[in-house]
């Protein structure tokens, strides 16, 4: 497919290792080593189907069941509860009801009707494509190499040059009842094919037992690859080059500096999050000639327009002059004029039936010799879509260098972008978390309350970024939470805060990963006690240093990228009780925490007008997890209350107002308050979290 030709897709099929299973297992298996390499099919797309003889739980005698992959799944690892199960013969009596192409909607809600021992699995619109196909074993699959054989103008005659009469060609028809029956008169017209390719959609294969439909399905995507290597052997990609690629540090720092913009002004009702790719693919595409006359084309398949919309929006830029603060003064006309343009695609194709327009954005962004940007929802989805672009590209290189290229047309990309299974589908979807589309940064990241305050943020939907200048802690922190939340939700930084290029460079960083933030949560810190005539210049230049200054170095990248966004921001300090309340043999500690506290005073009257909210939380002796309690300050704090080290939690406990103990997981109930909608009209305010202190009542 590409200029240097691919390897061939293994044959992953372990005869031993499959020996032991089930029908049932024998299916999952071959699910995941055809999900597994990309190639073979983009993440959630394509599917697999058994047909298989089980004993019927109410009649006792042996039924022909369908299992199919269910809506929603991903072949890579999908397990068995990911698979419809359906009555065949129910199946079958499904098109003595069926009264023709203008009614095949009405199918799908037939076919809970046909469900087999209860299956909760809702069945996928492609579930009659495999339930008339009369082969026990079907693959369909969307690889890179098929896909630009079926996105060619002259796909069926490229398809007859390639495989003969052993895979058959259709025409394009939109999933659903109708393509089903089309695939059973194919197999009945044609009993020797093993498989067809649909225009514009990709590929079925079928076989007789599980291991031969594999193995025919990796057969006819390897005999596709090796095809186009023969014929684009020598020949430059996409019209070949048109501009240089910057340099990987280059590229890097362009995405930090527009990414956080175009998420500012494509971030409407809802946030958006961002997902950097410049890869080998994508930096060959939108370095090229044709970038722009193939982008305005679209995708062809089904999956990859569903993912990426009807077309992406190329950013103007010459890398050869490279003017980055031009292309910011103009972003906010080009992402205008992509909605204007969405909107009139709208307008040209709906029915009068159709559903409300949709976010008239652009999902993905290609910028010549930098990359690709695409923004969605969640960070998961923001990947998944740039890797579908990628699909796309594959597919592209494939057909404009044998043949001409086409996208979907568009009003068969409009009624599937607007059908009502579709819209259906995205009403089912459950409500997003409180903090869903945000992005929070979280210094001090690896530590008790760091840790604490990022799980419960990523409970709320929130992306964190970990920063922390303890590298080994800040990786565990971050393999468990990505463990716990999903690693597309946390990526961690090693960060001095006391090192303004390292904080710059740090923030940057996260525009990269996620496109801007939204979060701010300073919680970097140390303590120290020292009576004032012990207090040597380097203890008191560490505790501003790193609570003070820090603050204040964190705080200001915070603020610049807010306002280069301009959809408000949240910073929320965690400072101590020592900031209002004076400790003995503390001074440094206890002047450098009041810095906190003021300095959030006046960030709060600076940040208003762009809805920029400043607030702290003030927490007292929380022991449990806090790193700043596990070395000498436990002992001078014990040292200066003349206790033992064992006594100092007691102590603590019954000084407090309400005789308890405080735990991280109470410092970051109080910070997710402050940073959620629930706190949204309160800014420059103080909550102490500390069991009740009356030296630090602030009023």
């Amino acid at each position: 497919m590409s200029t240097a030709a691919p390897s061939r897709l293994a044959n992953l099929w372990d005869g031993v290792k499959a020996a032991g299973m089930t029908e049932p297992e024998l299916l999952v298996y071959r699910s995941n080593i055809l999900g597994s390499d990309k190639r073979v099919t983009n993440y959630g797309g394509g599917n697999t189907s058994s047909k298989i003889w089980e004993k019927d739980p109410l009649t006792g005698e042996r039924v022909e069941v369908l299992w199919v992959k269910g809506s929603g799944g991903d072949s890579a690892s999908i397990r068995l509860d990911g698979f419809s199960t359906l009555y065949m013969d129910k199946l079958r009596a499904l098109k003595g009801l069926y009264r023709g192409v203008a009614h095949e909607d009405e199918m799908v809600a037939y076919l809970p009707h046909a469900t087999f021992n209860l299956n909760p699995r809702a069945a996928s619109i492609d579930t009659p494509l495999h339930a008339y196909v009369p082969h026990a074993f079907v693959d369909h699959m969307h690889p890179d190499a098929i896909i630009a054989i079926a996105a060619s103008t002259d796909s069926k005659a490229l398809t007859r040059e390639i495989f003969g009469d052993e895979i058959g060609w259709l025409p394009w028809r939109r999933p659903g009842f109708e393509l089903g029956l089309w695939l059973e008169q194919f197999c009945l017209d044609n009993p020797s094919a093993k498989g067809v390719i649909l225009e514009s959609h990709g590929l079925f294969t079928w076989a007789d037992s599980p291991k031969a439909c594999y193995e025919t399905t990796i057969a006819t995507i390897n005999q596709a690859i090796v095809w186009f290597e023969e014929k684009t052997a020598g020949k430059p990609a996409f019209g070949d080059q048109a501009v240089t690629p910057l340099s990987a540090a280059g590229r890097r720092a362009i995405a930090a500096t527009l990414m956080p913009k175009i998420r500012g002004l494509i971030s409407g009702e809802r946030k958006k999050l961002g997902h950097f790719d410049d890869s080998p693919a994508v930096l060959e595409f939108v370095s090229s000639k044709d970038l722009q006359p193939l982008a305005a084309l679209g995708t062809s398949c089904p999956d990859h327009f569903l993912r990426t919309k009807i077309r992406p929006l190329v950013v103007d830029f010459d890398p050869a002059k490279p003017d980055v603060e031009a292309v910011v003064a103009g972003l906010e006309a080009a992402t205008a004029a992509y909605r204007a343009d969405y909107a009139a695609y709208y307008d040209r194709c709906k029915h009068p039936d159709s559903p409300a327009i949709r976010d008239a954005n652009a999902v993905v962004y290609l910028m010549p010799g930098v990359g690709m940007f695409t923004y969605a929802l969640d960070k998961a989805t923001a990947r998944i879509s740039s890797e579908f672009y990628v699909n796309a590209i594959n597919v592209m290189r494939g057909a404009s260098a044998v043949s001409t290229y086409q996208g979907l047309r568009e009003q068969e990309a409009f009624d599937i972008e607007y059908w009502r299974l579709e819209e259906a589908k995205l009403q089912r979807l459950p409500k997003p978390k409180s903090l869903a589309g945000h992005i929070a940064l979280v210094t001090g990241g690896a530590g008790g309350i760091g840790r604490a305050t990022a799980a419960r943020l990523l409970t709320e939907g929130a992306c964190v970024v970990l920063a922390d200048i303890d590298e080994t802690a800040l990786g565990a922190a971050n393999e468990e939470l990505g463990q716990r939340f999903g690693k597309d939700f946390v990526r961690p930084v090693k960060l001095d805060v006391t090192k303004e290029d390292a904080v710059i460079a740090g923030f940057a960083e996260t525009a990269v990963e996620f496109g801007g933030i939204d979060i701010l949560v300073s919680n970097a810190g140390l303590a120290s006690s020292a009576p004032i005539e012990e207090t040597s210049i380097d203890l008191w230049n560490r505790n501003i240093d790193i609570l003070a200054t820090g603050y204040f170095l964190v705080s200001r990248e915070a603020f610049r990228l807010f306002r280069q966004q301009q959809i408000g921001g949240n910073v929320v300090f965690v400072a101590s009780k020592n900031g209002l309340a004076a400790s003995p043999n503390a001074a440094a500690y206890c002047a450098a925490k009041a810095a906190e506290i003021h300095l959030a005073r006046c960030l709060a009257l600076e940040g208003a007008d762009a809805q920029i909210r400043v607030n702290v939380v003030n927490p007292d002796a929380v022991l449990r997890g806090s790193k700043i309690w596990t070395g000498e300050w436990k002992e001078q704090r014990a040292a200066a209350y003349k206790m033992s080290t064992d006594d100092l939690e007691e102590h603590y406990r019954q000084r407090s107002l309400l005789k308890r103990s405080v735990f991280p997981e109470d410092i970051a109930e109080a910070i997710y308050f402050l940073a959620s909608e629930m706190s949204a009209k309160s800014t420059g305010n103080i909550i102490n979290v500390d069991a009740g202190n009356a030296q630090s009542f602030t009023r």
